[in-house]
């Protein structure tokens, strides 16, 4: 290991994080009582100008008078381009009380982004007395945060999650898709002629290497990776398939548009019985081994080790939460 130790953030169930339009308040009592892990209330892209006035009124109000149970609440506040930023803050911070857990800032594009937040939010809570403190999670959705995502990631102590938002980071590398999230077509290799002629078409991931690096930069500093929202939410396959993918790139979850999107990424963000069932035989298999003087051990026909375990044990302490939950 290095000698450089990073520091884990705030432990939070994060498998689904469902989007409500700050726009829509007969829908809060509805995401209230889902089962979606996180909620965030949008003020920003779901949100009409004309309408965010009034956004902002509905979620202050809110935040006092749902029952939002255990859920953890963020607000997506405007971006720091816009001049509904300030208010956002100042306005959610001063009057909402103490229900909300984190801000969602969008389109971050460097740490000065990040530490300007951060200074109004830190002055805000002092002056209000607020005792819970604020995390931010933030989306790199442009070119400009996937180029600098690592300091990014490291701008400030409350940082807890970083998002990948697939829509305006398309438009912001002028990718030719209008799809949201998902595979497209073009983006295909055919493999060499066989002895008939024929050629198979494979189809690739073009958001592959966006997830993966951001996965990275949260990873290295203790952040949640998470992915963003999927357009189609009449396709629960397709969803359940780019799930599946950042699950396995190392995401801790993904953004639900629709409710139909919530039970999908809880099934595939959440370890499966066998899963946690040989994790836990290579904590016992390991421990025995130490036991004997053993650095590792065979299980079920394959190596374990120390790397072994690490894996073993967060996948445990994932399953140990959910079940707690």
């Amino acid at each position: 290991m290095s000698f450089t130790i990073v520091e884990q953030t705030t432990p939070r169930l994060n498998r689904c994080e469902l989007s409500v339009p700050g726009s829509r308040p007969e829908m809060f009592e509805k995401a209230a009582a889902s089962a979606a892990d996180v909620i965030f209330l949008d003020l920003e892209d779901a949100v009409a100008p004309d309408d965010k006035e009034q956004a902002r009124k509905n979620i202050i109000q809110a935040l006092h008078d749902v029952d939002w149970g255990d859920k953890t609440i963020s607000v997506r506040i405007n971006g720091l381009d816009t001049h509904y930023c300030y208010r956002d803050v100042v306005d959610v911070m001063e009057q909402g009380g103490e229900r909300l857990d984190l801000i969602m800032i969008p389109k971050a594009g460097n740490a000065k982004d990040i530490y300007a937040i951060d200074m109004m939010v830190t002055q805000i809570e002092a002056a209000v007395g607020r005792k819970k403190r604020i995390g931010f999670e933030m989306i790199i959705e442009t070119a400009l945060g996937m180029a600098n995502v690592d300091e990014i990631a490291a701008a400030s102590p409350r940082n807890e999650s970083l998002h990948f938002g697939v829509a305006d980071y398309a438009a912001s590398t002028k990718a030719r898709t209008t799809q949201i999230g998902g595979p497209n077509p073009a983006y295909a290799v055919l493999t060499d002629p066989l002895d008939d002629g024929s050629r198979a078409t494979h189809w690739g991931d073009m958001w592959h290497y966006a997830v993966a690096r951001m996965v990275v930069a949260a990873r290295a500093n203790g952040l949640r990776p998470i992915d963003g929202p999927f357009g189609d939410f009449s396709d629960p396959d397709g969803f359940a398939a780019q799930a599946s993918r950042a699950a396995v790139l190392g995401c801790e979850g993904k953004w639900a548009i629709h409710p139909k999107q919530i039970p999908l990424a809880n099934e595939v963000f959440t370890p499966s019985l066998a899963e946690v069932d040989k994790a836990r035989r290579i904590l016992v298999a390991m421990e025995e081994a130490q036991k004997s003087g053993s650095g590792a051990v065979a299980l079920d026909g394959r190596l374990i080790d120390i790397a072994s375990v690490r894996q073993a044990e967060a996948l445990v302490a994932q399953a140990d939460a959910i079940s707690n939950g």
